[in-house]
């Protein structure tokens, strides 16, 4: 019988992820170019809607007040409303419980990881995007590797899955492969007050255009 340990205290590091979920960092410049593409442009209202939780984030972060209780609550739920990811045929889930198993390791044996993820995107049961809320001033690339065994509870394994990762300044794109590649990769990081390329506003059409994936599309993990 597996050893049951929580995700936080297993996977601290990319060797980590390595080791016990055989996930390596693809060395191929096309295994994640969907975020590069060009995108569908934000309508009016999302918008006013995105410049709106980009200041009150702002506002918070001055007044030191941004914890990850509070990123959830002032801009990660917010933001998914704004660009229609909380209505048909999306839906949200809070807190969602996450189960995976460690690779065969020869001192423990097989060791079952268990863990929340903050927000969860998903669409008929496949999961496209997970939003991991850390606090603002930690560093996201801390949290790229908790995030890949979130990832890698995926009960369509077939299929590539899509991340973001966030403490509400930064955000940075990840997607995993588990079919044969068992690789990831990470896009480049986005900050809330870099030009237009690369703000909020350039954040939200990419979150889009993921989900925006078909899952009879997503099946290739070559061409998604």
């Amino acid at each position: 019988m597996a050893q049951t340990t929580a995700i936080a205290k297993a996977i601290l590091s990319f060797r980590d992820v390595e080791a016990k979920l055989n996930l390596r960092r693809s060395s191929d410049p096309h295994f994640f170019y969907k975020w590069e593409e060009t995108l569908l442009e934000l309508t009016a209202l999302e918008k006013i809607s995105l410049e709106r939780l980009s200041n009150r984030y702002l506002h918070y972060l001055e007044e030191g007040e941004v914890n990850e209780g509070t990123l959830n609550i002032i801009l990660l739920s917010p933001l998914l409303n704004a660009l229609g990811l909380c209505d048909p045929p999306y839906r949200i889930r809070g807190e969602a419980w996450v189960e995976v198993q460690t690779a065969v390791d020869a001192e423990e044996g097989v060791v079952k990881l268990e863990g929340r993820i903050d927000a969860l995107t998903l669409q008929e049961q496949f999961w496209l995007v997970i939003i991991e809320g850390k606090r603002g001033g930690f560093n996201v690339l801390q949290a790229v590797p908790q995030t890949l065994a979130y990832m890698a509870a995926t009960p369509h394994p077939e299929r590539p899955i899509f991340g973001l990762v966030t403490n509400g300044y930064d955000y940075l794109f990840v997607k995993v492969v588990r079919q044969e590649r068992h690789e990831f990769a990470l896009s480049q990081n986005f900050t809330l007050l870099s030009d237009e390329q690369s703000n909020l506003f350039r954040v939200s059409r990419i979150l889009k255009h993921l989900v925006s994936i078909s899952g009879a599309d997503a099946g290739d993990g070559k061409s998604v």
